[in-house]
């Protein structure tokens, strides 16, 4: 990233150096977080939750490694009924448990807040799309709808680059490093948007949760995982699905979403021509997740 500085100007400004334009001041950052409750679960594991909206029907929404609440609400800004929000095991307010942990542990979780919450229809972020697999691989008929959100990972753990990455973005955490922790959280924005005052809200936003409140040790194991020994056990899911990818992104290949859209027998996939689509389609992702979910 061109002239990147942590901390940030005290304007919350671009700051560059040398010749050339400023960045574009464009896209937004998570919505801040609403006050959230802690619920029990049967597996002994609380977890923060956050329910929006009324009526029927409910779906749940599940996120990815290192996220929250905040970066799965604005999928559900057009969705009709009930929203779930929630964070695994390792994020936020919710129970740290002894680990390592495996995905096994992550579809509990997802399991017991769809099953308090009555939710029919489901959707998954990265890691929350793994989750969702487990937890489909096992129990084929649970959900009505599905919408997988930029798959990691499927039957064959992450690559190298990926893995890295996440591992940098954990250790980082452990240590308090504010400046580390900035290096790897910027990699998630567009470079139009780096170095831009969204861009550096952005930033601000996430490190300040990150610091908070740490990321739980038994996550470290995660990235180096596939949620499913076999796409295979995906063929008695019958529900729709929404899969939904984008070129280039080094943490979610292409590939992967493609392989799972073949798995599943009633799949449409969408590929999006560039990363960071939460910043560069927005509007045409959530309508996109909306329409699909209230169909």
């Amino acid at each position: 990233m061109r002239g990147f500085r942590w901390p940030p100007p005290p304007d919350g400004g671009p700051r560059t150096w040398g010749p050339g334009p400023g960045a574009p001041r464009t896209g937004r950052p998570a919505l801040p977080e609403p006050e959230t409750e802690l619920v029990a679960t049967p597996h002994g594991v609380s977890l923060e939750r956050l329910v929006t909206g009324t009526g029927e029907p409910v779906t749940v929404f599940a996120h990815g490694l290192g996220n929250g609440i905040a970066t799965t609400r604005p999928f559900g800004s057009g969705v009709a009924g009930r929203r779930i929000f929630f964070q695994f095991r390792g994020h936020g307010r919710s129970d740290s448990p002894p680990g390592p942990w495996s995905y096994l542990d992550l579809a509990r979780d997802l399991r017991a807040i769809s099953d308090l919450g009555g939710a029919t229809r489901a959707f998954g972020a990265s890691l929350g799309a793994g989750a969702l697999c487990r937890l489909l691989a096992e129990s084929p008929e649970r959900f009505e709808r599905l919408v997988f959100f930029l798959p990691a990972v499927l039957d064959t753990p992450r690559g190298e680059v990926a893995r890295a990455r996440l591992t940098g973005l954990l250790d980082a955490v452990a240590e308090g490093d504010a400046s580390a922790l900035a290096d790897v959280v910027s990699l998630e924005l567009p470079p139009s948007v780096r170095n831009t005052p969204a861009g550096w809200a952005y930033l601000r936003q996430r490190l300040d949760q990150l610091l908070r409140d740490g990321l739980a040790p038994g996550l470290a194991d995660l990235p180096g995982q596939a949620p499913l020994d076999d796409a295979g056990s995906l063929a008695a899911v019958t529900a729709p699905a929404l899969v939904i990818a984008a070129a280039d992104d080094d943490l979610h290949p292409v590939a992967v979403a493609e392989r799972l859209a073949a798995a599943l027998p009633n799949a449409t996939l969408h590929v999006y021509d560039r990363p960071g689509v939460l910043w560069t389609e927005r509007a045409d992702l959530r309508g996109r997740v909306s329409e699909f979910l209230n169909g």
